[in-house]
């Protein structure tokens, strides 16, 4: 088979009671489980964050959660503390099926750049390996859930379509953080990069 369902960061802390908490998040991972017996290949992401990771307001004295910094790959929001390396809040949801999955890619270990996309940190060149993974394996149907919509999910679709693979995001099997419009700027951008929404 050629098709992969990839899970984006379906981790504790990105769930209602964690330091990110997307509204809904666990209410996904029922549908998220049913739909990996589908999938020739199942590939977990995992936020994987050292406590002094620079995407961290707490970082960045006087600044706030949610407000925006200049990096020097471009802007980066400032988010509360989360999925720090060996912490709860960065195991994945109990509830999720882990037995099913082929491999586990941890993303934004480096300290200075942040990481939303499956396929490349925020500097856009810095690949995870993902793709020749996929690539060698013939997995070239790629469809995305998990959180958060708008943020890693999003990008990691895009970076999908760029770089040659059929990309769909089921959208009932995500949920978006929505931070300023951010829900609509994402479906707009995927649609424009040639993503399916389902």
């Amino acid at each position: 088979m050629t098709t992969a369902l990839i899970v984006i960061d379906m981790q504790t802390d990105f769930c209602p009671g964690g330091a990110l908490a997307v509204a809904g998040g666990d209410d996904i991972v029922t549908p998220i489980n049913a739909l990996m017996r589908d999938f020739g290949a199942v590939v977990l992401t995992q936020d994987w964050h050292p406590a002094d990771h620079a995407s961290f307001a707490s970082n960045h004295p006087g600044t706030a959660p949610f407000s925006l910094t200049q990096m020097p790959y471009g802007p980066q929001v400032l988010w509360p503390d989360h999925c720090v390396i060996d912490t709860p809040g960065a195991d994945f949801h109990p509830g999720l099926d882990l037995s099913r999955a082929d491999l586990v890619i941890r993303k934004g270990f480096r300290p200075g750049i942040d990481s939303y996309s499956a396929f490349f940190e925020n500097d856009r060149a810095t690949p995870t390996g993902l793709a020749g993974y996929l690539r060698d394996r013939g997995l070239s149907d790629l469809t995305f859930v998990g959180l958060a919509h708008d943020f890693c999910v999003a990008w990691s679709a895009i970076d999908a379509a760029r770089l040659g693979f059929t990309a769909t995001v089921i959208e009932a099997a995500t949920r978006a953080i929505d931070l300023d419009g951010s829900r609509d700027r994402a479906r707009a951008d995927m649609r424009a990069a040639g993503v399916n929404l389902e």
